[in-house]
């Protein structure tokens, strides 16, 4: 379901009762562009000596696994040694940016497109597993982040049993601060939804006992890729 129309009409009348135009003006933009860039950062940790490590480190102490390959071109024998490493199908759902990839070649069988919302679906049709990429990876806290889209449907890294993420290392940034500074120089603004990934989902809502998997997937695998 598409909200954006609704959610402009909020945003309208928002703007409408403080007295302003329905849409936001190019010099609101740069007036917002300007204070960012004005505004003096808050304190922040030493930057890693070695970024690539750094998340490597930390994305395995939040329980995910970590492999690195060359090229995008090793990324299907990665996802297929990950699946045969669990006894899990070989079969996933992914993200369009990733359908040129020999999944074929690899012996897995992939369907580039949302997962189907159905128990009974997820085990005829593959969906317990989902290979999505990211907009970039957090050193500091071994974390992925997602953009929201059309073709970047953030379901695939929410609903499968299995996440498995593609990243290459030059998408790689120091920290937080680093990726919203990424989108806002890329994208000029936030999507529907930015999901940061740190791990597996977790609860420790019963007795403090952490248990993966409570709102999402169990496992979240991390294919780093040398060359883009």
């Amino acid at each position: 379901m598409d909200t954006t129309s609704a959610r402009d009409r909020i945003f309208a009348r928002i703007r409408a009762a403080q007295g302003r135009a329905p849409g936001v003006s190019n010099g609101e933009r740069a007036a917002v562009a300007d204070y960012l860039a004005r505004h003096p950062a808050g304190p922040r940790p030493p930057a890693p000596v070695d970024r690539i490590q750094a998340f490597q480190e930390q994305a395995q102490k939040m329980a995910s696994t970590v492999e690195r390959v060359a090229t995008m071109a090793d990324v299907p024998g990665a996802a297929a040694r990950y699946l045969d490493s669990l006894g899990l199908a070989r079969r996933a759902v992914a993200w369009d940016s990733l359908a040129a990839l020999d999944w074929q070649g690899q012996g897995l069988t992939v369907a580039c497109r949302p997962p189907i919302r159905d128990a009974q679906a997820d085990h005829d049709h593959g969906d317990m597993v989902g290979i999505t990429g990211c907009f970039c990876a957090i050193a500091e806290t071994g974390s992925l982040m997602l953009l929201s889209g059309p073709q970047t449907f953030a379901s695939a890294a929410l609903l499968p049993e299995t996440h498995i993420a593609v990243v290459p290392v030059s998408r790689i940034v120091d920290g937080l601060e680093d990726a919203f500074a990424l989108v806002r120089s890329e994208r000029g603004e936030l999507p529907r939804a930015t999901n940061t990934i740190s791990g597996p989902s977790r609860t420790g809502d019963i007795e403090q006992t952490i248990v993966l998997g409570a709102h999402g997937p169990y496992r979240v695998h991390v294919i780093l890729v040398e060359q883009d």
